[in-house]
């Protein structure tokens, strides 16, 4: 199993040996902790539940509290799930971290990318402007919204104004540059979906060149 959780700490470069210069995103990964199991038998699919992320007791509420507390483990602030084919050979309150990658192989970075708000055509959609000049009233609004009477109304998949960004995004097959243990981080290169802070997850490629 090559999958973990990370923070995006944000983007920086890296050289080669060759003096190239690499440009790379670095995701924090803390080890996670196993704190439940979900089986086919009564999920209906294998799973993992972890945990990650430093949060006071306090802030915890019931429910968590009760799941840390039945898996004997310390709270944590993130709950997340990893799908497993055999979940048998894990066990609770073990540990998981960056080490399950190395150097040179690819991975799938998973997010959700920034929130824009609400945006018009031109940002939403790449569209052009009319004209600025000569009288034009026509500057930044959508464009024609159909014929007239027939049909009579606004085809479905109209590009209009509306909410932008906020929404899952992948980004597949980036090379790992550098797992760096010490640091609990890994480099990987090119850019990744989500601000600054943004909880990501990092899994083998699916479909590696």
């Amino acid at each position: 199993m090559k999958e973990v959780y990370g923070k995006k700490i944000g983007m920086t470069q890296i050289f080669s040996e060759d003096g190239i210069a690499i440009p790379v995103t670095v995701i924090e990964v803390e080890p996670m902790t196993i704190v439940a199991k979900k089986t086919a038998e009564k999920e209906g699919y294998n799973a993992l539940v972890v945990s990650f992320g430093e949060i006071k007791e306090k802030n915890v509420n019931k429910p968590q509290k009760g799941i840390f507390a039945k898996a004997g483990v310390p709270v944590k602030r993130n709950l997340k799930e990893i799908k497993v084919d055999n979940i048998d050979e894990y066990e609770i309150g073990k540990e998981i971290d960056l080490t399950v990658f190395e150097d040179g192989e690819t991975v799938d970075v998973r997010g959700v990318s920034k929130g824009k708000g609400f945006q018009g055509n031109i940002k939403r959609h790449g569209q052009h402007r009319g004209p600025s000049s000569h009288g034009s009233n026509y500057h930044r609004r959508p464009g024609s919204m159909g014929a007239t009477s027939t049909p009579g109304r606004v085809f479905k998949g109209k590009k209009l104004p509306g909410h932008m960004g906020s929404v899952n995004r992948a980004v597949l097959n980036l090379k790992v540059i550098k797992v760096d243990a010490d640091k609990r981080a890994i480099l990987v290169k090119g850019s990744v979906p989500g601000a600054k802070g943004a909880i990501l997850n990092i899994k083998k490629s699916v479909k590696s060149n």
